[in-house]
């Protein structure tokens, strides 16, 4: 597993743990296998338990935590995948589809960042061009013709900025990708799994209701890219990433999010099932919320919805 700095104390007693198990020991052997299990149980509460805004960040960039496809594999039966906005090309850093939720036939796209150096170049590491924005667009439209809710995950450090995307119309198309969600007739149940980077994330975050993960985070930019500005140097990114309020905690406080998702002790790339597991139980309870649904009330009540955020009460 790759280390984050605050967690070496922990992976290095994990590490004696697995040494121990090979060894044919007697029950003292055992006996201290437990101990250090135990330890490692403390350490990982006391750990996740107070940890900054900067390590929030770390560890919702953790490679192993679990990405679009593989919740794709845990909680969507019958996926069949969507290519294509009917324009360009077909992005691989935002895909989407038809599949079932516990039964439920459903729209479900979101952004897949890759797992190593091979699947991360294949999805430009979950970063979206215009023709990924298009397609998130005409899936929009396609639950709306045949009325079927739509899940999204958000998993980001924000849409690609490279100049091809300039030149077809990068900013465009995220705007009306927002417009979109917030046109749509049938219900929007939106997650940030890992990283929501600035516009690259609300264009198809724009939902009815919007959760996100224990220790993922929200932002109009990275905290580096603020740093930079604001500092003119990359080594300000921890204070950045305080002064930014991008921890779920954060934004549940500014009333921006409907909810927060528990991770398992130690965070979500340590025990992926779990956190897929409980991504949808908040999933179907939203789904319970919203359906059944009247399209204009729907509509009203995300335009009210986003029209509040930042008003004093």
């Amino acid at each position: 597993m790759p280390q984050l700095e605050f967690e070496k104390p922990i992976l290095e007693l994990e590490g004696k743990i697995a040494e121990l198990r090979q060894v044919d020991g007697d029950g003292d052997i055992l006996a201290e296998v437990e101990r250090m299990e135990s330890k490692v149980s403390k350490l990982l509460n006391q750990t996740y338990s107070k940890l900054t805004p900067a390590q929030k960040v770390q560890v919702a960039r953790h490679q192993n935590r679990p990405h679009y496809m593989d919740y794709i594999n845990g909680m969507i039966d019958d996926y069949t995948p969507l290519a294509g906005d009917r324009n360009f090309a077909d992005d691989q850093a935002l895909l989407g589809g038809l599949g079932r939720f516990q039964g439920q036939a459903c729209v479900i796209m979101g952004q897949e960042r890759g797992h190593d150096t091979e699947t991360r170049i294949k999805h430009n590491f979950g970063m979206a061009r215009p023709e990924g924005y298009r397609k998130a667009q005409r899936l929009i439209k396609m639950a709306e013709r045949f009325q079927l809710p739509i899940i999204t995950l958000v998993d980001t450090a924000g849409a690609y900025p490279g100049m091809g995307a300039e030149e077809r119309g990068q900013a465009e198309a995220i705007a009306r990708s927002i417009e979109t969600c917030l046109n749509a007739t049938v219900p929007i149940i939106s997650v940030v799994i890992g990283e929501g980077g600035s516009g690259g994330a609300i264009a198809i975050a724009a939902a009815d209701r919007i959760y996100m993960l224990e220790h993922s985070i929200y932002s109009v930019i990275s905290p580096e890219g603020c740093a930079s500005i604001l500092w003119r140097s990359a080594e300000y990114a921890s204070d950045a990433a305080t002064a930014l309020k991008i921890t779920a905690q954060d934004i549940y406080d500014l009333k921006l999010i409907d909810g927060i998702i528990k991770e398992p002790i130690g965070g979500a790339h340590r025990m992926k099932s779990e956190t897929i597991d409980n991504v949808a139980k908040q999933i179907a309870t939203a789904l319970k919320q919203v359906t059944p649904w009247d399209s204009q009330k729907l509509k009203e009540a995300r335009r009210k919805k986003f029209l509040a955020f930042g008003r004093a009460a």
